[in-house]
């Protein structure tokens, strides 16, 4: 099965202790290259992370990305800035004798104040039982925005082996058109020769043996059956690469590399008519090819 090596998952985790997201990317690489960034006070699961990134992966870059908020379930401290709110207070009480204000100062008065009232978070006491389930929680998270994308993956893969399929298939058929092009340029060399000799043997006397003998050194020189064959080979490898479930990128690229190489080494030995033709669209299916297969994992 073919999955594509780019991909994007993106969730977020909640429950009574804190909420966490994740965020994952992946692009081509050759290798399986991770950029993993989570909070300095959960470095103690990036190993663990990291050993689930590889299991689950096999090429690409591959950032992940983790935020975690913990739930804080203590009282804030109040504190009351007593030299400002005995200015203040003064500042009224002369006020009020001028006859500027009225009134007496009120506790919604001093809330409007960010000087007189402070408002602080207190950190929370470190309890290594509530940081071992919150590395659990951040495992599973992680885990899940995986599946998502390792699902979107398979999709985008499913897109990208129909149109390496259809490019299979028609490789297929340019390999069995060379075939008979190439076998029919033989027989016409042949043909050509054999002309050639018959208009010579009129005027000198020759070894009609051994003249057949050099005719058929000649033409099996642009035989192309070993090369057909094992490009055959190539395109049934293919077949059951793509079928299997392991990651099979580099594979077909290193399959690619060789079909190339029959193809050029037809294109030195065949001789027929369209011949040149053939080798060019198979060519140029081949790049076609590669370069889809630059995306797959």
């Amino acid at each position: 099965m073919i999955k594509s090596m780019t991909g994007f998952a993106s969730l977020t985790h909640e429950d009574e202790r804190a909420t966490i997201a994740v965020t994952v990317r992946a692009v081509n690489h050759r290798f399986l290259d991770l950029q993993l960034r989570l909070p300095q006070s959960f470095g103690d699961v990036e190993p663990r992370l990291r050993s689930l990134l590889q299991k689950r992966l096999a090429r690409g870059r591959v950032e992940v990305g983790i935020t975690v908020q913990v739930r804080n379930g203590s009282t804030p401290s109040v504190e009351l800035n007593e030299d400002f709110a005995n200015a203040l207070i003064a500042a009224i009480d002369q006020a009020r004798n001028r006859g500027l204000v009225s009134g007496a100062l009120t506790p919604g008065d001093l809330l409007r104040l960010p000087q007189a009232i402070t408002v602080r978070e207190r950190a929370p006491e470190s309890d290594p039982a509530v940081e071992a389930r919150l590395a659990v929680s951040i495992e599973a998270a992680v885990e899940q925005a995986l599946a998502d994308l390792d699902a979107m993956r398979v999709r985008e893969g499913s897109h990208l082996q129909t149109d390496l399929d259809g490019r299979q298939q028609l490789l297929v058929s340019l390999i069995e058109r060379l075939r008979l092009a190439a076998e029919a340029g033989r027989g016409e060399l042949e043909r050509r020769l054999r002309e050639r000799i018959d208009e010579m043997a009129r005027e000198l006397p020759i070894d009609q043996a051994m003249i057949a003998q050099e005719i058929v050194r000649t033409a099996q020189r642009s035989d192309i059956a070993e090369e057909v064959t094992r490009f055959r080979a190539h395109l049934a490898h293919w077949a059951m690469l793509v079928e299997s479930d392991e990651p099979c990128g580099r594979k077909l690229d290193f399959l690619l590399q060789e079909m190339n190489r029959e193809i050029n080494t037809i294109g030195a030995k065949a001789d027929g008519l369209g011949v040149s033709e053939l080798i060019i669209n198979a060519k140029a299916e081949l790049e076609r090819m590669r370069e889809q297969v630059q995306n797959v994992e």
